[in-house]
């Protein structure tokens, strides 16, 4: 995040200054805001840099232990270079939370600067995992650096002291996170994919329970039991739905860069909505989606060399990292209750919230499906997600304004806020993934089966959150029955009940890392050879059995003298 938040948030000098040094790696930068006392409550940061206008310097500092600089990846061991984010003072007065590019350690020796305490915050979740990463802590004492090292695109200082703030909006800031989320998104997709492909092939090579008789002869696969198949099959099917709507958000972050660069600043709201909600709502079902895989393969799925161990406590930091994922979708929630609040002004909802424009009709409408086949019908899946979204969203605004304090109203309903919130976010991956399959699909069957997988995931959707379309009159029972058949016959359709389909990603057994999602399926003398590879079998007696085990098994024991 060093260099997005340069591009996004420095002056052109400071760019062309700056850039060059950190992409020849002349430099090493990390990214400094989240402290030790306050992570998702950005605007409680304590670390203060204070204008000197007799040297023309900010002081950088860090008022309490709080204040401390704690988790910037990299920061521990290897970064020179940070972006601090700290509250601006200038003659006594807090101007709030503003970037500046401090250097850490010594080009020469890269011994901290006097003024610097830095170090690694220690080990983390999991054996291995995110442990390969200096996450670190960082402490100022009144540390000086020049004036034109201040991001300063969004704000100035200048050489008298004097606040000056540019025409440019503030929301530029959350330029650098909504790069850094909608990367996020897309490696949500690659994640998830791995763990359904480890289970899935694992899934065709198990074999269980035989004849009622309890016999040996003719075990089936355990993929072929609509167990399996209702809790795998949906999470393969949601593998290809964030992986369409992590290039739909590149799309946009690629818009709104070159808005930005014409000064158009319009779209920046929507962009920071997007990715912020679906940045939650991807990691939260990749981060669980990782772990239902663990246990659809068994016990084995709790050994190391299934790979999934691992690949789940490398994941998972990603629930909190980059925004706590219920912390962002109470900020699409704000977003959404002031779209609605914005409905009667004549401002025509846009992007992702343009249903909105259509609310009175979707607060009024009913599906109008009557038998199982009117549900493989596209507007008919997205119309009751766009009801769903837009009368839970609606049913909340209309709550809060009964609170004579919104702020009180907000914190009393943020509950139901937050799944307003997911409401939307489902909305627009349910739609993106219809979008994908408008578009020219190369490969024999491949429209077919990504079809399938998409009514899969609305389906799931609908099933999993039916509380919510039937509470909010969007669906009927009856439909909703007729729904669930579909998603039933589904599973079984050729070739989702195979690894046809998760071996599209064209994995390598060395990048899945797993012995159970072995591409040859010799899963059980690999297993075999795994276990005698363990470093407690380099010996036959372990170390301590005389002095410990021996004595036990010959009642050779002293009693305690108590």
């Amino acid at each position: 995040m060093f260099v997005p938040a340069i591009k996004g948030q420095g002056t052109d000098e400071q760019q062309q200054k700056w850039l060059p040094l950190a992409y020849k790696m002349q430099i090493i930068g990390c990214y400094a805001q989240t402290e030790l006392g306050n992570g998702s409550n950005v605007q409680g940061l304590e670390t203060t840099a204070t204008f000197d206008s007799q040297t023309d310097e900010f002081i950088i500092h860090s008022p309490t232990l709080t204040a401390s600089k704690w988790w910037p990846g990299g920061l521990g061991k290897i970064s020179t270079h940070a972006i601090v984010f700290a509250r601006l003072i200038i003659n006594g007065k807090d101007y709030g939370l503003h970037g500046f590019i401090v250097q850490l350690r010594s080009l020469e020796d890269h011994l901290p600067l006097p003024g610097i305490t830095v170090g690694d915050i220690g080990m983390k979740f999991g054996s291995g995992a995110y442990n390969t990463m200096d996450n670190g802590v960082l402490r100022f004492d009144n540390v000086r650096i020049p004036r034109d090292q201040m991001l300063m695109r969004v704000s100035q200082v200048t050489r008298e002291g004097k606040y000056v703030p540019s025409n440019v909006p503030r929301q530029l800031v959350y330029g650098t996170m909504v790069f850094v989320r909608q990367a996020i998104v897309s490696n949500a997709s690659s994640t998830l994919s791995r763990a359904v492909c480890i289970a899935t092939r694992y899934s065709a090579v198990r074999r269980q329970f035989g004849s009622k008789n309890g016999g040996l002869e003719d075990p089936g696969m355990v993929i072929d039991y609509k167990t399996q198949q209702s809790r795998l099959f949906p999470l393969l099917a949601s593998a290809y739905a964030f992986r369409f709507v992590g290039e739909w958000l590149k799309w946009l972050y690629t818009d709104v860069t070159q808005r930005l660069q014409a000064s158009d600043f319009s779209t920046l709201p929507e962009a920071h909505a997007c990715t912020a909600g679906l940045k939650s709502l991807t990691t939260t079902a990749t981060a669980d989606g990782i772990e239902e895989c663990r246990k659809l393969c068994g016990g084995h799925g709790y050994l190391a060399s299934s790979g999934l161990p691992e690949l789940f406590a490398v994941y998972v930091p990603a629930c909190t990292y980059e925004g706590d994922n219920i912390v962002l979708l109470l900020q699409v929630a704000r977003f959404l209750i002031k779209t609605v609040s914005q409905l009667g002004s004549g401002k025509k909802p846009v992007g992702t919230i343009a249903y909105m424009g259509r609310v009175e009709h979707l607060v009024q409408s009913h599906s109008n499906v009557q038998k199982a086949e009117d549900w493989f019908n596209p507007s008919a899946v997205v119309e009751i997600f766009e009801a769903r979204a837009a009368r839970m969203s609606v049913s909340c605004a209309q709550r809060l304004s009964k609170f004579a304090n919104p702020e009180d109203g907000f914190a009393e309903l943020s509950a139901d806020l937050v799944e307003a919130a997911v409401a939307h976010c489902q909305l627009i991956v349910v739609s993106k993934f219809f979008d994908k399959l408008q578009q020219d699909i190369p490969g024999k069957g491949v429209k077919e089966q990504l079809e399938n997988l998409c009514y899969i995931y609305a389906f799931f959707l609908l099933h999993k959150h039916l509380g919510d379309f039937l509470s909010t009159g969007c669906i009927t029972p009856k439909q909703a029955s007729l729904a669930n058949d579909q998603l039933r016959s589904l599973y079984s359709k050729d070739p989702l009940n195979d690894s046809v389909v998760p071996d599209g990603f064209n994995y390598t057994d060395h990048y899945l890392g797993s012995v159970l999602g072995r591409y040859d399926g010799n899963v059980y003398p690999k297993l075999y050879e795994e276990a005698w590879k363990d470093p407690l079998n380099d010996s036959v007696v372990p170390d301590g059995f005389n002095e410990y085990v021996r004595p036990m098994l010959k009642q050779q024991l002293r009693n305690a003298r108590l």
